[in-house]
């Protein structure tokens, strides 16, 4: 037998992850791109009892399931005796983590399918899962098991507690009507402010990468997760901080990537941009750059009618993000919280 990495060791990943057992009632196989429809037509059932705090995203849905993504993925998909994709559950693996490996947990059952031992069943198989894909690995790092949980599905956040998971971080979700007052935020004198292009993407990007280093949980993204996370990117609501003096290829302080994602409006009730990400480079900090690039988009939301702004926030951010947040008329409405397993 092969000696094993010091991570696997500690992973103690069994040789077969079991999928729920035939007596729970459903038929079990891996899900595939042309399954993606049914999985959307699922979460849809779902949000009508869960009322989730965001809606699932078609392009990723899609993306997670081709085959040969970016991403590390493992499913299971489990069908009614009628054909009809009542549970999910996905296993998914960032590329390019470098300090802590993560596996992220995502699952979701019919509302009439629960109550069965389903979801702790799907639980028991993403757990082992996630743990053979990263002691596949093989660097000795730190991993991580992670899943989201909005903080109003107590039965659900009981779950993943039961089956050791520990609540680790607190992401709130914030809107902001556009037609409200905008202060004013000229950005700062050199800087100009203008819409995201794929020119300056690639830069973007490094920036991101560059502005988060020093925020918990975060790994650098790649070329291929990076175009994952921005997939539905509005270029007119996105926008970028450029230095006017600077090199070309040190030219974007900061940036608020906003996206449209029309797949929630319905059930959200109105229309809305929702900034996906927003940076800037820490040599640029303190200079009003982020309340600059809030304000453009909440303008350019406006001219195009838009009704409300949303965005998330880490509420422990180092940088004060909530009150920064709160000062330009942010309200929370909801949150998640993300539970852990740390190896």
């Amino acid at each position: 037998m092969p000696e094993q990495s010091p991570l696997a060791v500690r992973l103690r990943a069994p040789e077969v992850a079991e999928p729920p057992a035939a007596h729970l009632g459903l038929r079990w196989r891996a899900l595939t791109p042309a399954d993606a429809p049914a999985v959307l037509e699922l979460e849809a059932r779902c949000a009508a009892v869960d009322h989730p705090v965001t809606q699932l995203n078609p392009a990723k849905v899609s993306a997670v399931l081709r085959p040969g993504a970016a991403l590390v993925t493992d499913s299971l998909g489990g069908f009614s005796s009628a054909g009809t994709l009542e549970a999910v559950a996905v296993v998914y693996l960032p590329p390019g983590d470098t300090e802590v490996l993560r596996a992220f947990l995502v699952a979701t059952i019919a509302p009439e399918w629960r109550g069965r031992g389903i979801g702790r069943a799907l639980l028991d198989w993403q757990d082992a899962r996630a743990r053979q894909l990263l002691a596949a690995d093989g660097r000795d790092l730190p991993a991580r098991l992670a899943a989201y949980v909005d903080e109003h599905l107590v039965d659900r956040r009981r779950l993943y507690v039961a089956a050791g998971f520990s609540p680790k971080r607190a992401f709130q979700e914030m809107r902001r009507p556009v037609d409200a007052p905008l202060p004013a935020a000229p950005p700062p004198p050199g800087v100009q402010v203008v819409d995201w292009s794929p020119d300056l993407d690639e830069q973007v990007r490094r920036v991101h990468n560059e502005a988060f280093a020093d925020h918990w949980g975060s790994e650098p993204l790649t070329g291929d997760t990076w175009r994952l996370v921005r997939g539905d990117l509005e270029p007119r609501w996105s926008k970028v901080a450029v230095l006017l003096d600077a090199p070309a290829d040190r030219r974007v302080a900061g940036y608020a990537l906003t996206s449209r994602h029309e797949h929630a409006w319905a059930a959200l009730g109105f229309s809305e941009g929702y900034t996906e990400l927003l940076g800037v480079r820490r040599d640029h900090r303190g200079q009003g750059i982020a309340r600059a690039l809030l304000v453009a988009v909440v303008a350019a939301l406006a001219a195009d009618g838009i009704d409300s702004a949303g965005l998330d926030v880490d509420t422990v951010n180092p940088s004060g993000a909530h009150g920064f947040y709160e000062r330009l008329g942010y309200e929370r409405v909801g949150a998640r919280i993300l539970y852990t397993v740390e190896i």
